[in-house]
């Protein structure tokens, strides 16, 4: 083992960066957590009323300015709280500054008002006070609708995943929050809508203030005023204060197989990482992907000799490859396919699949906004067929389910569809990006409805964006920090990673997606160590080889394809994420910590003797120094409960 030490916030997160709880406030039995000037977790009773209500400022590329806080006094008091606060947010030669005051009153209600003033024309594609609602007891529930114009409009928060706004004109919204009691949310200053934030895995909806309809970005005028309230109220039975106690002990409980196998998992291959993925081929067969999702995008220029690469990588490690083929031409398209199956042809690939998507897709198109120029996908699709005969062909996106849900492709002219995802596209912080299981069923469900019986693909996914649909560039991210749209997230590289990719694959396994692919082999999505042009605390110190904990979950459950799945359901599903499937004489169960809290867990089961290998701060430097002796490091478990460490894994053998 290497002398290298990585500190507890290096193997849990692989940043220093602390990600900050903020401080709760009560007023009679609301409860909320006010962080950085916003409020989250609105609660009644321990029953979330609204995930977030904030005051933001966006610059003209939607990018979200971090408020520089001055002036702030909070006070608590027995029958509730006051917030006062003087934000500023500056850059690019222009500046807007914002007074805002919360004030929650004895009777569970609060009113949140902010006032800007913009120091200089500031441009910006949005100022001012976005909502969040929860989808627990939300999705698919009733909601009362006030538009602008005084009309009232019983309606549903919608259960697919609108692609669309599913309310425009918002002045206020009523839904119950629990039998007997409702909440009322009344939006002042400006007029509101609604879009179905599940579209990027946000597990929320999302109210925000000025129409997209309207011409963005704008510029607001230097010493022009603008001001905005939110305020909530409740009506009905009003529940005592304070929150239900957490369980000490979590519950985690098999049942029966289902009807549902563990779907094939693959692994991302982009053509820039080629040469590192042969450098560690070794440890790409330890992973034992069953496919390389191969991209191939004429505009990058990849040349014969990244086909040839794809080649040798998919022989060496026994795996199918995907060619994931990105269209250039808008006319010439039949033509450029069959020139990219003559030099696949030429240098020997032999894909198992493709899939083609126009280049003019790759990219986020606003409801209402015109699809960019493309060819005709049935004449698109025919010509894949023609150019790769034999070959199984997909369409779809190789960006957000939001493109997908957006532009919903003919999929019966298809063996299958595919999409991405990405956790970090509107919050970076641990807790939204551990939230955003919750939205992905949704997705599945909302695409099974207009894909019909065409099998559905899901992946690379990652923490990191893998394709930027919303911008030209990445953000750099040399400080390794929780920053949104980023391709290299540092948690990637910890624990955290880990446990996020096990509650990806957990959530997807059982609904009968065809198959699944994670970030890539190495790189900044990757589960193998790299060096790279921006650190990457204790991974560079070391003088071999080395993987990322993520590494294990992907190469425990590549072995898993085909295995009959067992339900697996756990007594608080915001705090554990698991997945048990079928093995010989066996049934294997992970569970993941998806908090930085440890965990005690009971495990219910009707199986024998129990052995287990943890992932976790503990194991964290063999686990990443030395992968096959980690594999191998299995102990018994007596009786029937385990303990796990923040963001730890736990990987259970159950004999039959």
């Amino acid at each position: 083992m290497k002398t290298a030490k990585a500190s507890r916030a290096i193997r849990l997160c692989g940043t220093e960066q602390p990600d900050v709880v903020g401080r709760i406030l009560k007023a009679g039995p609301l409860s909320a957590e006010f962080d950085n000037g916003n409020l989250r977790y609105l609660k009644v009773a321990g029953v979330e009323v609204l995930r977030a209500v904030a005051f933001l400022v966006r610059d003209e590329n939607w990018g979200t300015y971090v408020p520089t806080l001055s002036n702030l006094r909070i006070e608590q008091r027995a029958d509730g709280f006051t917030v006062r606060y003087h934000a500023r947010c500056a850059g690019d030669g222009m500046e807007i500054a914002y007074d805002a005051t919360i004030e929650g009153k004895s009777d569970g209600s609060l009113e949140f008002t902010g006032t800007a003033v913009p120091r200089t024309d500031f441009l910006t594609a949005r100022t001012g006070f976005v909502i969040l609602h929860p989808l627990k007891g939300v999705a698919g529930h009733a909601v009362e609708v006030e538009h602008v114009d005084g009309k009232i409009e019983k309606a549903k928060f919608p259960e697919r995943i609108n692609p669309i706004q599913p309310f425009l004109h918002i002045r206020s919204l009523t839904h119950e929050v629990m039998p007997g009691l409702k909440a009322t949310v009344r939006m002042e200053g400006d007029t509101w809508e609604m879009e179905d934030q599940r579209n990027w895995t946000d597990a929320s909806f999302k109210t925000y203030v000025r129409p997209l309809a309207l011409p963005w970005p704008y510029t607001l005028k230097a010493g022009e005023s603008v001001r905005q309230s939110v305020k909530l109220t409740l009506s009905g039975a009003l529940p005592a204060a304070g929150a239900r106690a957490a369980d000490a002990v979590l519950q985690v409980k098999l049942g029966a197989p289902m009807r549902q196998s563990m779907p094939p998992l693959g692994l991302g291959m982009p053509a820039a990482e080629i040469g590192h993925a042969l450098h560690n081929l070794d440890l790409l067969r330890l992973a034992a992907p069953k496919t390389l999702v191969c991209h191939y995008d004429p505009r990058e220029k990849p040349g014969r000799q990244a086909l040839y690469g794809y080649r040798v990588l998919c022989e060496q490690i026994d795996a199918q490859c995907l060619l994931e083929v990105v269209v250039e031409s808008a006319d010439g398209f039949a033509e450029e396919l069959r020139n990219v199956a003559q030099a696949v042809r030429e240098s020997g690939l032999k894909p198992a699949s493709v899939a083609v998507v126009p280049v003019g897709d790759l990219k986020s198109v606003l409801p209402g906004g015109g699809r960019p120029p493309a060819p005709p996908l049935d004449a698109l699709y025919a010509a894949a067929h023609a150019a790769f005969p034999g070959v199984t062909i997909g369409g779809g996106m190789f960006s957000f389910f939001t493109e997908l849900n957006r532009k919903r492709p003919p999929a019966e002219l298809l063996d299958f569809v595919t999409n991405t995802t990405c956790p970090i596209v509107h919050a970076a912080d641990d807790r939204s990006v551990m939230e955003t299981h919750e939205s992905l069923p949704y997705q599945i469900a909302t695409a099974r409805a207009f894909l019909g019986k065409t099998p559905h693909r899901v992946g690379p996914s990652a923490i990191g964006c893998r394709d930027n649909p919303h911008g030209k560039t990445f953000l750099p991210n040399p400080d390794n920090q929780r920053i949104c749209l980023v391709r290299m997230d540092p948690r990637q590289r910890g624990l955290f990673g880990a446990a996020w990719t096990l509650g990806f694959l957990a959530t997807l396994a059982p609904t009968g997606v065809q198959a699944l692919s994670i970030g890539a082999a190495t790189g900044p999505l990757g589960i193998i160590y790299r060096r790279n042009d921006y650190p990457q605390p204790y991974y560079d110190d070391l003088a071999g080889s080395a993987v990322y904990p993520v590494f294990h979950v992907i190469a425990g459950l590549t072995r898993a394809a085909g295995a009959k799945l067992v339900s697996v359901t756990c007594s608080d599903d915001s705090a554990l994420r698991a997945l048990a499937y079928k093995a010989k004489g066996a049934t294997l169960l992970w569970v993941a910590n998806v908090t930085p809290q440890p965990r005690s867990i009971e495990l219910a089961h009707a199986g024998g003797a129990t052995v287990a290998a943890m992932l976790d701060e503990n194991s964290f430097a063999q686990a990443t120094q030395d992968p096959r002796a980690f594999q191998q490091s299995w102990q018994e478990v007596k009786g029937n409960r385990l303990e796990l460490k923040a963001y730890a894994v736990a990987i259970v053998c159950i004999n039959d």
